[in-house]
């Protein structure tokens, strides 16, 4: 944890406008430090966003602070062109003094700076059908306007991250070596994932084969990552771009779903609350393709169902690893918390699978 002294230590390092009225910290967020600054300028009051990045989880604080600016300038010009707000549409990085992306500090902290998108808030839930459909707007919009990005300029700054057949790998490996003695206790769990071992393989094999090409992907398409309009109830900015790297479009609608579009929380007990809700995918799907304008290939429309299907099967076998080697990756609170997350994830999966037909008909809907 940084401290309020520390924040007020580099901010002479940025090119912030105006002078220094306030420095709070400010959100929720558990990963990165986060401060909101209030400065006064002759224009009247500007606001920013300063953070300390959390280089114990993002290892390659460079790689990913050179995706996030590549990301946002691309942006800017694909908002500006159509006359959008280029200060609400996407995030904007502030620059050091001496024009670099962000500052480390005498101990080796790295620090960046935004602007703070004024008029807007985020949410934790879903309150509604709207919530859910702008968020799948906005996250649209932003793979339909980083459609033409070269994706294999960035850098992958957690690698392997949605390859599913490297997630396969790992659980294998868990499961013959068996540190903690649990696996005889979780059979029919691993027997689910054993069974589905060529549906792993599924989207990696269609990208090796040049079929769903390689987009710039968010890869927490969470609801609280995009910015809504405190008067239009539109989703006009997606946030957190920490995880941008290269991957396919349909993890991100998949992950969306996955969470979104579920009837139960992820560590739910009772399994028969557990289903994938039809008419919330509905909400989701519209949303996505409509934001999107265009931009998905025919594969990648037909792999959404599938995106989802895989999302949901890949967390369930992480949690499931996570479990077998003594839950040390997912922060546990309580005696087999891994486990009733697996089991939740197996359900929807369960689920999906049975809803495939339904799922593909709501897609074509849209197509």
């Amino acid at each position: 944890m940084s401290t309020k002294a520390e924040a007020l230590a580099v901010i002479p390092e940025f090119q912030f406008e105006g002078k220094l009225q306030e420095c709070i910290p400010f959100g929720n967020g558990h990963i990165n430090d986060t401060y909101r600054l209030t400065f006064e300028t002759e224009r009247g009051i500007r606001r920013y966003i300063l953070q300390r990045m959390n280089t114990s989880i993002f290892t390659k604080p460079k790689e990913l602070m050179e995706n996030i600016e590549g990301v946002t300038n691309w942006l800017k010009k694909k908002i500006a062109a159509t006359g959008g707000d280029v200060e609400r549409e996407t995030l904007n990085l502030v620059l050091t003094k001496d024009g670099k992306n962000s500052h480390v500090d005498a101990p080796g902290n790295y620090w960046r700076a935004f602007l703070y998108v004024e008029g807007a808030t985020s949410y934790d839930q879903v309150k509604n059908d709207r919530d859910f459909y702008e968020s799948a707007v906005a996250f649209g919009r932003f793979q339909g306007l980083l459609s033409d990005y070269p994706a294999k300029t960035l850098h992958e700054t957690i690698e392997k991250f949605h390859d599913t057949v490297d997630r396969f790998a790992k659980f294998r490996a868990a499961l013959d070596a068996d540190v903690c003695g649990r696996a005889a206790l979780v059979q029919p769990e691993i027997r689910f994932v054993l069974e589905r071992e060529a549906f792993a393989h599924t989207l990696v094999d269609l990208q090796a084969a040049g079929k769903l090409p390689l987009r710039v992907t968010h890869n927490d398409t969470k609801l609280n990552n995009i910015m809504i309009d405190d008067v239009s109830g539109k989703g006009i900015c997606v946030i957190d771009l920490d995880t941008v790297m290269p991957g396919l479009s349909v993890n991100d609608f998949g992950d969306s779903i996955r969470f979104g579009a579920s009837t139960a929380a992820e560590d739910e007990q009772d399994l028969s609350k557990v289903s994938c809700d039809l008419h919330l995918f509905e909400v989701y799907t519209k949303g996505f393709i409509e934001g999107c304008a265009g931009a998905l290939t025919e594969t990648e429309l037909a792999m959404l169902p599938v995106g989802a299907r895989m999302m949901t099967f890949e967390c369930g076998m992480r949690f499931l690893t996570d479990y077998l080697e003594g839950d040390h990756y997912f922060k546990i609170h309580r005696e087999n918390h891994n486990l009733d997350r697996c089991r939740t994830q197996f359900r929807l999966v369960a689920d999906m699978e049975e809803k495939e037909k339904e799922m593909q008909e709501i897609v074509a809907k849209y197509r």
